[in-house]
């Protein structure tokens, strides 16, 4: 993965460090909420949570994977991850922020700088991602950063903290204009 910092009013978006694990910890990993509609269960251990960034930064070391930790601007603090992997021509996102920091629109904010990235890669025409169709406040990010959605990809993806059966998602996406 190029290191490649994003910046928006409020936040930066920088590479991932093993280092971060005690924030990610703290702040997000052990929380049921917010691991409620993602693909992983709370961490029980700050060992867990480093073995998980070590296998997010292993998915940075492509050129086509950008894994980001989310940071309020002001303080440094790490508040949330969001993800781009491209298959041109697309790439798909995903992110998740910690619950303390909910409704103050950071996710938006991180997903806006994140499409406008991914758009501007050479060979990459749409941005998608996709969130479980009872995560309303997904959605509303995905809308509120100018996606929109497609449609509903039934028994899909498995929530391993809602049921081990396939779940139904919103498959939402952005495309850059036709040239």
């Amino acid at each position: 993965m190029p290191l490649i910092t994003l910046t928006t009013p409020r936040l930066i978006l920088r590479a991932p460090r093993l280092a971060d694990a005690d924030a990610i910890y703290n702040g997000y990993a052990t929380d049921p909420e917010v691991a409620r509609f993602v693909l992983w269960t709370p961490h029980e251990s700050i060992e867990e949570t480093r073995a998980f960034l070590i296998g997010f930064l292993d998915h940075g070391r492509g050129d086509t994977s950008y894994p980001w930790v989310i940071t309020r601007a002001a303080d440094r603090l790490v508040i949330g991850a969001i993800h781009l992997r491209v298959n041109a021509p697309k790439g798909e996102v995903g992110f998740n922020i910690d619950r303390a920091e909910w409704g103050r629109g950071y996710g938006t904010e991180a997903l806006r700088a994140v499409i406008e990235f991914g758009l501007g890669l050479a060979g990459v025409h749409r941005i998608q991602a996709l969130c479980h169709v009872e995560n309303a406040a997904s959605a509303r990010v995905m809308e509120k950063a100018g996606m929109v959605k497609e449609g509903v990809l039934r028994r899909f993806l498995v929530f391993p903290n809602i049921s081990a059966e396939p779940q139904d998602v919103f498959i939402y996406a952005q495309t850059r204009e036709r040239t």
